[in-house]
């Protein structure tokens, strides 16, 4: 069974959204069903739309950033109740018996995760992500959103909040010390936020000093530009983590040099190529230069209590579902502040 709601689909990578009637699975004993209030876009949505990662499942409603009420519980549904403040991220199932899923690392399941949209559910179908009205989820996959955090704000912390607080969190900064945060667009924003709550010295590395004062007011100590004359000789061996939120090539080899011995690269942005790295930039100091992918429910429940917490959320865009296509450009573009939301009241005008 099933019930039928408002949701914006594209059937293909050159067509426009349309609004659609999308049909929702009605609520088994663990799902819950959740009324959005909003959702935000991320670049993974565009990606993939775009079929930049490969074939997509038109037609397709995408968003893994949500955030709404609970309208309805399944009949065995134990942590939550109708009218919680709940959100969803990347994922909405996995096997929760691997190592991994024990461990709750959900998005590193040993027998593949579900993710919230474009991927094959337990019952052979597509997810249809979070543009759209409704959407039925099991419960074990959904998240409190802690009393203080408005839904538009809280929405990008489902996956540009997570995807900052784990790396920052499994390299355990400490108060005092000196984080780079490479890039300041919608992941990075959130990496000066949330380094800056940990008590780090945080300083924004971008290619000029444009974005300095919107740095300082979101807890940058400084911003340096990297393309100054000189700029890695004279800040050679200064950090002690650099989170690189880009998906643009970078000389990675001259990044590390930044780095303290045994100081730790984190890579959150994805280039669409492959780079070149010395291994003599890793062993000379000890250095670590790893990858982080958003994190599992319990970590990402954590994010949002230390979000409602410091009073953090993402600086955002409201717009309309019929400004999505011309934000997506925009998004591209790096011409958003910081993150865009969509409204999805908006669906009922």
């Amino acid at each position: 069974m099933s019930y039928t709601v408002k949701a914006l689909q594209k059937t293909g990578p050159e067509a426009p959204f349309k609004v659609v009637d999308l049909e929702r699975r009605d609520p088994r004993e663990d799902d819950v069903v959740i009324d959005i209030k909003a959702a935000g876009i991320c670049h993974s949505d565009i990606h993939t739309i775009r079929n930049e990662w490969g074939e997509a499942h038109f037609p397709l409603c995408v968003g893994h950033e949500i955030a709404g009420v609970v309208a309805e519980v399944g009949s065995n549904v134990t942590k939550f109740k109708v009218g919680d403040r709940v959100g969803v991220g990347c994922l909405v199932n996995s096997c929760g018996e691997c190592e991994q899923c024990q461990a709750g690392m959900e998005q590193d399941c040993l027998r593949g995760n579900v993710g919230t949209y474009n991927s094959k559910d337990v019952d052979g179908t597509i997810t249809q992500g979070g543009y759209s009205q409704k959407v039925t989820v099991n419960e074990n996959f959904v998240l409190t959103i802690p009393e203080g955090l408005d839904f538009d704000v809280a929405a990008p912390l489902l996956c540009a909040g997570i995807t900052t607080y784990s790396p920052l969190a499994r390299w355990n900064v400490q108060p005092g010390q000196k984080v780079a945060i490479l890039g300041l667009g919608g992941l990075g924003h959130m990496g000066v936020q949330i380094a800056a709550a940990m008590g780090a010295e945080v300083t924004v590395l971008s290619r000029s000093l444009k974005k300095a004062d919107e740095a300082a007011k979101l807890g940058a100590s400084r911003t340096l530009a990297t393309t100054e004359e000189g700029f890695f000789a004279e800040h050679r061996g200064e950090f002690d983590m650099i989170l690189n939120t880009i998906s643009a090539p970078i000389d990675v080899d001259a990044y590390l040099s930044l780095l303290k011995p045994r100081g730790v690269m984190s890579v959150v942005g994805l280039p669409p190529e492959a780079l070149n790295l010395h291994m003599g930039s890793l062993v000379g100091g000890g250095k670590v230069l790893t990858g982080n992918n958003i994190g599992g429910i319990p970590e990402t429940q954590e994010m949002l209590d230390f979000c409602a917490q410091h009073n953090l959320g993402a600086k955002i865009e409201k717009i309309s579902i019929d400004q999505v296509d011309e934000y997506y450009d925009k998004v591209v573009a790096g011409e958003v502040h910081f993150r865009a939301v969509i409204d999805t009241a908006t669906f009922s005008k």
